[in-house]
């Protein structure tokens, strides 16, 4: 009987407690500043070469801090300057023969060409004058008949090379179609692409830092051999550090992007970054449990990012953080599409 009194007892307590929660609790202070609690997010990058090949050269260690531009690794360039070296004679073994095409034929094969031609034309006037001379004599009944057809057929003949030397000079003169000189362009413009992609090819086997940051991870080392796209380094970013946050729904009226914050670390309380917040999630959620605040963890929340202004290696990924925010606004405001 004790056992269900105090049982009782105990689920008066938490109903009581609850209801004073969701109804009977005053409002969120605005006289001080307005604390968050979250963690620090670093972005990483997973470096890796565009192409395949031996590593030749890694030049930084795990730990070892990279601005941006800086070489961090080489792949070896034997392979790739032999493909550049091709390329490099197919594009002008092309250029050459387009200006064969676009310049025509050369004088000399015009003049060789005309000279034919005058050559078969008086062989010509010579068939003809043999054949004149012979239908007389056949007339007076001086020769045969085979000696006249002999002799027509010798004329046909000579028309008929004269004929094929004067097309063969029309065509000298008129040089290559409009179709074999776009043939022989467009053959240029695919080899000068093969070049294009084969010195791109080259250059790939440099790897640059994109940015400040951090070598986490050196995952390769000299002679290895790598695909393209498989990882070498993973580079942590010096900048944008951000932390992600929460902030309940009761209180989503008192923050809104482009507000100043102050992140402070436990490290060192006494010296807080500077930021603003960057970002507040449109869409509700609960609250993770890896997040720590004072409110029950069935509260709906919102995420929210808190850009750090003036980042420093004192901010550590998954590092938990305070946000100090001032006093803000209970007056809604729309966030501004696209920030960040």
């Amino acid at each position: 009987m004790k056992a269900k009194i105090v049982l009782a007892l105990a689920v008066l307590a938490v109903a009581g407690a609850g209801a004073w929660y969701g109804y009977l609790r005053p409002p969120p202070s605005d006289d001080g500043p307005f604390l968050l609690y979250g963690n620090v997010d670093v972005r990483q990058v997973r470096l890796a070469f565009r192409v395949g090949g031996r590593i030749g050269d890694m030049h930084l260690e795990e730990g070892d801090q990279a601005t941006s531009g800086d070489l961090l690794a080489a792949l070896d360039r034997d392979t790739l300057d032999i493909q550049v070296s091709l390329a490099e004679a197919e594009v002008a073994s092309h250029e050459a023969n387009l200006r064969k095409y676009e310049t025509g034929s050369r004088p000399e094969e015009i003049a060789q060409a005309q000279a034919s031609v005058a050559e078969l034309q008086a062989a010509l006037d010579n068939a003809v004058s043999v054949l004149e001379r012979r239908g007389q004599l056949l007339r007076d009944g001086h020769i045969s008949r085979q000696a006249y057809d002999d002799a027509l057929a010798q004329k046909t003949e000579a028309e008929a090379r004269l004929s094929a030397a004067q097309e063969a000079l029309d065509l000298a003169l008129a040089g290559f179609r409009e179709e074999d000189i776009a043939v022989a362009r467009a053959n240029l413009l695919a080899a000068e692409a093969r070049l294009a992609r084969a010195r791109t090819d080259l250059a790939d086997t440099a790897l640059y830092a994109p940015a400040a940051g951090t070598i986490l991870s050196r995952i390769q080392e000299p002679g290895a051999i790598v695909a393209a796209g498989e990882p070498v380094y993973t580079l942590s970013l010096s900048d944008p550090v951000w932390v992600r946050t929460y902030v309940a729904e009761p209180d989503l009226g008192r923050v809104h992007p482009g507000m100043p914050a102050e992140v402070i670390t436990d490290t060192a309380p006494d010296r807080p970054y500077s930021g603003h917040i960057g970002f507040i999630s449109p869409v509700a959620e609960f609250t993770p449990k890896t997040v720590e605040t004072p409110d029950l963890r069935t509260d709906l929340v919102y995420r929210m990012r808190v850009i750090v202004d003036n980042p420093d290696l004192g901010l550590r990924q998954g590092m938990p953080v305070t946000v100090r925010l001032p006093n803000g606004s209970t007056q809604a405001v729309t966030e501004t599409p696209g920030d960040g």
